[in-house]
């Protein structure tokens, strides 16, 4: 298949329930936007913003647990962006992907719940896929540019949902709280039963007052594959308890 001038792959999301076609080449869906898009406590009807779509992926998931969803996702490329409009029509799902960058993008409306797996890398060797290095690596001060213009167009309460590195914590932390998304929690995903987190789940409530929770977190791998409660998630669609 080909779509924009870019080789995709077909393949499938959540066990099979969700149709998601991706480049051949650079960056690829991994765990992240299923996992992100499981932490998200939306209800049937509610709108919802994506920064950074890529090719639908997070969307995808969460539309396929929550009936009536209505998605907005950014995306600055325009090959990501066509594709994830082709994922997005495949699935049925109501999904608006805009063309753009976050920093100028101004999605109408108010929305509900906001989500993003951003560029976290700030060091190491660049990738020579510019797809790859461009959806993995940001500048300094890149996560409180993502939080303020994810955050803006909430509604009172509404979250804001990041999935990011366990060392991109602080400032993922203090991004969410100068973007006026308090009440953090924080749920550490294992690689295995005893490994360090190297990612982790960030959600905030948009003028939330709370302390900052560290939930137990979830351990992806066992000997002979996921664990069963992260197949839940991954394979089955179950959500994530943030709140």
């Amino acid at each position: 298949m080909e779509n924009a001038a870019m080789a995709v792959a077909e393949g499938t999301l959540l066990g099979g329930r969700v149709r998601h076609a991706q480049p051949l080449a650079g960056h690829r869906t991994g765990l992240e936007p299923v996992l992100l898009a499981a932490a998200v406590p939306a209800r049937p009807g509610e709108r919802v913003l994506e920064g950074g779509t890529g090719s639908g992926a997070a969307l995808l998931c969460l539309a396929a647990r929550v009936p009536g969803l209505r998605g907005v996702g950014m995306e600055r490329d325009p090959a990501m962006a066509a594709l994830a409009r082709a994922n997005a029509t495949a699935n049925g799902a109501d999904l608006t992907i805009l063309e753009g960058d976050i920093a100028t993008l101004h999605p109408d409306g108010v929305f509900d719940h906001a989500l993003a797996n951003p560029p976290w890398h700030g060091q190491g060797t660049a990738s020579p896929e510019p797809l790859r290095e461009s959806a993995k690596r940001g500048a300094p001060g890149l996560l409180a540019l993502w939080a303020a213009r994810l955050a803006a167009p909430l509604r009172h309460r509404g979250t804001l949902t990041l999935v990011t590195a366990a060392a991109a914590l602080p400032a993922a932390l203090a991004a969410l709280q100068a973007a006026n998304c308090g009440s953090p929690a924080v749920l550490p995903l294992w690689p295995r039963a005893g490994q360090p987190a190297v990612l982790v789940l960030l959600q905030g409530s948009k003028g939330g007052r709370g302390p900052c929770r560290l939930l137990p977190g979830l351990v992806l791998h066992a000997a002979d594959g996921f664990t069963q409660e992260a197949d839940l998630v991954l394979r089955t669609g179950d959500a994530l308890a943030m709140q």
